[in-house]
């Protein structure tokens, strides 16, 4: 028995046995079945409590390891249990880092397998790390019925990646701003988002990725403030800090009501997940789930010391491969998809979980083919950040076939060639292309590759046209933290400026990067907010700021109108609603040939590849001989005039649906309104793109 509590009688009379499986709390008829593993455990308390912000638990289950131990799973069935009921767990054993182990009879437990996390008005993070009863502060685990909700016909949308745009967003920052015109009580929740719904219909993308949604511990920063989520503390409750009500429980009813709302106006939910590691960080970390039940079994341990091994960068990396672990993870992601009915998920570091116990890579980890594998991710976007903070690089080599990743090359190769940078126009052609010089080998579609520019991790898309260096001070490191290479230009002055030179040409740099990121080959990624220049005022890892530094600032979307409507275009191009060829509903990426791409310079036929070219442009050919289209990339500092190639037969003709020099709206058009091109050569001003569409007739 645990120090300092006693079993009531009452408790043990009407509590029977119970099963091993399934794990965590499942409701029957007339109660609740609780399971939970722990190998090393010699005792467990199950706690039963009056509500969130209980001090103590009025009821407490010593579970029998005669009766109540089956292998190294603890169960028990309580009746009379209903939905709602918050509980946790204590564990007692050993307390010996040498061997692995990190027991603390005194700190509550939230269930592995809690499907709804509790947080009452006193949560402390410090509790949880000091010694100690953190009774009255801890989190608690809930139980709920998923049969409760009506789902109302919502099914998964399967919008196949060719015609998927991705925008990136904080369910907390896109709404929290008090001019989003949402509701004070709704603000930076998931209803926020439904509310907005109606703004990503008209932008025009086909999924969002949410910044992580797993609960998680928002005081875990040096500071005492961790937004962006990456703390996790459950692997299946939603966040309840993004619930507009008070209730637990009303975390799952908005969070699938967001989704079904989304599903209705035609968008995929992506989840950003983090498998990599959790809040309870390094030794000095909280206990808080998974080191109080087994820490020799969820985490990665220093062979050679009583330390954690740290892959994630976050003082702690999961034991993904190891077989009770790897079975949560999958439990974790069958019950995403099942039950709360998202259409995919991007894996934080996922590099991370293709290593082994002793934290070696390996070629065939079981953890990635278990997820390849799986008939329920048949049709789910599992997406790959293939790298982790330890130096393992795996993209273009990230294993199996269902993987699509995060291209980082194409985030740093675009960066560099139009800021101006030498020796990348070869660089560039490939990440036009789909880079099939880091695909290629393995056969796959353009679409392995997620393009993007801008991502949470760093600069916005306005802070990478305004900034030579980051500008992290109000993170409180010195301005250390971060990365310092970003590949970046201000334009010739640093951050803000009302010189209109330096304005016109940091709007057209923002059209240029839109415009190679929505018009290449591969899948397309937008962050929240580029689309009207949203800045972060130069601090490129924000992880710490809730404020109007991050939040969505809707008054850009009047002050930045043009950019606003510019990427609308794109994406109509892109998807395939701008598209007057006869195909119906295929997106630009469909209608394109295979392999059937000219490259040229100035010259026709002629690129210049050399280490200090600034010029690209490339002719691809549409399906059926219906067309073609033109490209011109000038990332040089004077107007260039460059050689056309025939537009086609004697009907067709060049049109300038693009041109990012020119002032809205004739930055860009629809082919019906775009004028025609006259004469064999175009213009092509300093630093600015331009897309030539020929149809024939």
């Amino acid at each position: 028995m645990l120090a300092g509590t006693s079993t009531l009688d009452p408790a043990r009379s009407s509590m029977t046995q119970g099963s091993s499986f399934p794990l965590g709390a499942t409701l029957r008829l007339d109660g609740v079945n609780f399971s939970v593993f722990s190998k090393h455990a010699t005792a467990v308390q199950l706690l039963l409590f009056d509500g969130v912000n209980a001090a103590t638990p009025t009821r407490v289950i010593d579970l029998d390891p005669r009766t109540q131990r089956s292998y190294h799973y603890w169960h028990a069935f309580v009746p009379g249990i209903l939905p709602g009921q918050c509980y946790g767990y204590r564990a007692d054993g050993p307390f010996d880092p040498y061997r692995g182990h990190r027991f603390d009879r005194d700190k509550v437990l939230l269930d592995p397998y809690g499907r709804c996390v509790a947080r009452p008005a006193g949560w402390s993070r410090a509790a949880a790390q000091r010694p100690g009863d953190n009774c009255a502060s801890a989190l608690k685990s809930v139980v709920t019925d998923s049969s409760l909700y009506h789902w109302e016909g919502d099914r998964p949308l399967h919008t196949p990646f060719v015609r998927t745009v991705i925008y990136e967003m904080h369910v907390g920052a896109f709404t929290r701003n008090p001019n989003s015109g949402v509701p004070a009580s709704r603000r930076g929740t998931y209803q926020g988002v439904i509310d907005k719904i109606p703004y990503l219909q008209d932008l025009g993308v086909t999924a969002v990725e949410l910044l992580p949604v797993f609960a998680f511990d928002d005081q875990d920063a040096p500071g005492g403030l961790n937004d962006w989520g990456y703390q996790p503390v459950s692997f299946f409750a939603p966040h309840p800090g993004y619930s507009s009500r008070p209730d637990p429980l009303a975390a799952l009813d908005d969070f699938r009501d967001m989704v079904k709302a989304l599903h209705r106006a035609g968008i995929e939910v992506i989840l950003d997940v983090v498998y990599n590691h959790t809040t309870e960080a390094g030794a000095a970390g909280p206990t808080v789930c998974f080191r109080g039940f087994g820490n020799d079994t969820y985490y990665i341990l220093d062979q050679d010391a009583p330390t954690f091994a740290d892959y994630s960068g976050c003082g702690n990396t999961l034991n993904a491969n190891q077989s009770i672990v790897r079975r949560l993870i999958l439990d974790s992601l069958h019950y995403w998809v099942t039950e709360m009915h998202v259409d995919g998920f991007r894996f934080d570091l996922a590099s991370i979980l293709s290593r082994d116990e002793r934290g070696r890579p390996m070629a065939t980890p079981p953890l990635l083919w278990d997820i390849e594998s799986d008939p329920v991710f048949a049709n789910v976007k599992l997406i790959a950040e293939a790298w982790d903070a330890a130096g393992l690089y795996q993209v273009g080599r990230f294993v199996g076939d269902s993987w699509t990743e995060w291209n980082g090359k194409f985030r740093d190769d675009v960066r560099a060639f139009l800021k101006g940078d030498a020796g990348t126009a070869q660089a560039l052609a490939h990440r036009l292309t789909g880079s099939p010089d880091v695909y290629a080998h393995k056969e796959r579609e353009g679409e392995q590759s997620i393009n993007f520019v801008t991502c949470h991790d760093g600069f916005t898309l306005n802070d990478l046209v305004s900034y030579n260096t980051k500008h992290n001070e109000a993170n409180g490191h010195r301005n250390l933290d971060g990365a310092f290479d970003n590949l970046s230009w201000n334009c010739g002055v640093e951050g803000p400026t009302d010189d209109p030179l330096v304005e016109r040409l940091r709007n057209r740099q923002v059209k240029n990067f839109l415009t190679l990121t929505m018009l290449s080959v591969g899948t397309p990624m937008l962050l929240m907010g580029d689309e009207v220049r949203r800045t972060q005022r130069g601090n490129n890892n924000a992880y710490c700021i809730n404020d109007d530094t991050t939040w969505f600032d809707w008054d850009l979307t009047r002050r930045h109108g043009d950019v606003h409507r510019f990427v609308k275009a794109l994406i109509a191009l892109r998807v395939g609603r701008d598209l007057p060829i006869d195909r119906s509903g295929m997106s630009l990426r469909e209608v394109l040939q295979q392999h059937a791409v000219t490259w040229h310079g100035v010259r026709l036929n002629a690129p210049d590849w050399g280490h200090d070219s600034h010029t690209l442009a490339a002719t691809l050919r549409l399906l059926g001989g219906q067309g073609q289209l033109h490209i011109i990339v000038n990332a040089y500092w004077n107007a260039l005039e460059f050689e056309l190639p025939p537009a086609g037969d004697g009907s067709a003709v060049w049109r300038r649906v693009v041109d990012t020099f020119l002032e809205s709206p004739d930055d860009v058009q629809t082919f019906a309104a775009a004028p025609v091109v006259e004469g064999a050569t175009y213009v092509v001003q300093p630093r600015s793109v331009v897309l030539l569409l020929a149809v024939a007739a």
